[in-house]
């Protein structure tokens, strides 16, 4: 009882303190290569804090059990969106950038409403997989390739290298920090799981519980550390990031490795619909009503405040409630 007492405490440490790192060497990153925190945050921070599920998902394709990859992808999303961003907003109130309002989240509603339809048939075959593969390349290739416009629009480069990050540091930072997060996160988790069976916890609560909100610590720590910088491009982008990667990536590769015949039908009648409406809400309290910030160009931009992130955080535990209680047979 004693060391998974000890992995807990020390990961929990480790995981505020990498968290921090991690950001620093994300935003030195992107000040260095002149490119947008929202692109840094939705390219790398959203593909390293996702890695853990994409791994996840590869070998459990591997071992014929790819079904664990879509309740892997989609629990994911959700805990993004409700818990994480929930509780980034609560912490600290999130603003959302017009371009991540109009151009990026239009574009996970999309490729949402792109996989639901491949998985209206009850399967997601092989070639189901390569076209998912597919839309995430070219997601990915158009928003790097914007962002490259947009640095090359603007002109030249910054004549004040004295005031850019060093770039070995920041990718040391970034690298450390990310192999932290996912280690820390790791013996966290592990050290919950040990510490609830020796308490007479069953599995199948811990892995609705402790290993559901294990798995997104990362996104977590890095949102929030990321928010009370005031780097509000990187908190929301890693949402947006992470998302995108969850749906086309982690269920891409899963179904290239090993089609997905059949899969249960909550996925599509309580699941994917959660996730949707969600992301429809991340968009609607995106929205620049009413809201007194204004972008460098004086126009408003929108903002997730504490009273919309409750409502997520909220939402979350009514839906980890429903969950449980159906595992449970408590709901019949």
């Amino acid at each position: 009882m004693i060391l998974p007492i000890v992995a807990v405490l020390l990961g929990l440490g480790v995981l505020v303190w990498s968290a921090d790192k991690f950001v620093d060497g994300a935003v030195g990153v992107a000040r260095f290569c002149g490119m947008s925190t929202l692109l840094i945050g939705m390219v790398v921070v959203g593909f390293g804090t996702s890695a853990p599920e994409m791994v996840v998902s590869a070998l459990s394709a591997m071992q014929n059990a790819p079904e664990l990859a879509l309740g892997n992808a989609y629990g994911s999303n959700i805990a993004n969106i409700a818990l994480i961003l929930g509780m980034t907003a609560i912490v600290s109130p999130v603003v959302v950038v017009r371009k991540a309002l109009f151009r990026d989240l239009p574009v996970l509603l999309a490729v949402t409403a792109v996989s639901f339809i491949l998985m209206l048939n009850g399967s997601v075959d092989r070639l189901d997989g390569v076209i998912l593969l597919v839309l995430f390349a070219v997601v990915m290739g158009l928003s790097i390739w914007n962002e490259m416009r947009r640095k090359s629009a603007d002109g030249t480069v910054d004549a004040d290298d004295q005031g850019k990050p060093s770039l070995g540091k920041s990718l040391l930072w970034l690298l450390l920090g990310l192999v932290l997060l996912v280690a820390s996160s790791r013996a966290l988790v592990w050290g919950a799981v040990e510490i609830a069976r020796a308490l007479g916890v069953s599995d199948l609560l811990i892995g609705l519980t402790i290993v559901a909100v294990g798995t997104s610590l990362p996104e977590l720590a890095s949102s929030i550390a990321a928010a009370r910088k005031g780097e509000d491009d990187l908190a929301f982008g890693n949402i947006i990031g992470s998302n995108l990667f969850n749906t086309l990536a982690v269920v891409g590769i899963a179904a290239t490795i090993s089609p997905m015949h059949s899969f249960n039908a909550s996925v599509l009648s309580r699941d994917f619909p959660v996730m949707a409406t969600l992301t429809i809400f991340l968009l609607l309290f995106g929205l620049p009503v009413r809201k007194s910030r204004v972008d460098a160009d004086g126009r408003r931009v929108g903002r997730i405040n504490r009273i919309e992130g409750s409502v997520f955080l909220v939402a979350y535990v009514g839906y980890i409630g429903f969950l449980i209680a159906q595992a449970t047979g408590i709901l019949g």
